[in-house]
């Protein structure tokens, strides 16, 4: 079953989220996770959510997920994001199609 993962990130120091954005590339195709949008207009239509900048991936499955953000070589380049943006994550699963 397909899995999502949502990033609402809000940027601190665009230089170094530029240097974790090139990196990360190799890590999301590890594990098989691709880029179904990054960044661009957004509108809330509904509620008191307020995000900065969303990123939308599809993965194969949750697990695949849970691998990236324990790969023990992402850990650096998950130390730039966190010193670079403020992150909020959600992983989901999708429909089986």
């Amino acid at each position: 079953m397909p899995a999502y993962l949502l990033l609402d990130i809000e940027i601190h120091d665009r230089e170094k989220y530029e240097t974790y954005k090139r990196d990360v590339q190799p890590f999301l195709a590890k594990h098989g996770g691709v880029y179904l949008a990054r960044g661009g207009e957004h509108e809330v239509i509904e509620g008191d959510w307020h995000p900065r900048r969303l990123v939308l991936f599809r993965f194969p499955n949750r697990q695949s997920i849970r691998n990236l953000f324990g790969d023990p070589d992402y850990q650096g380049l998950k130390a730039v994001r966190h010193a670079s943006a403020t992150s909020r994550l959600v992983a989901f699963d999708g429909l089986e199609g």
